[in-house]
């Protein structure tokens, strides 16, 4: 699933850039920022309650 900054997120957890891999924490409810590179896609998240991965 690809998140978006400026989207607000649904679950805590760290996102990583699908540009250049750079992550972001955000919690639950809070506004994706952009990467510290300036890239505004992400294309994975981890470290979410529940999630495995």
């Amino acid at each position: 699933m690809t998140a978006k900054a400026g989207e607000k997120a649904q679950k805590r957890g760290d996102f990583h850039c699908a540009s250049c891999s750079e992550k972001v924490h955000v919690e639950e409810g809070d506004k994706i920022p952009s990467c510290p590179n300036g890239h505004k896609e992400f294309e994975t998240r981890r470290n979410e309650p529940g999630n495995k991965s």
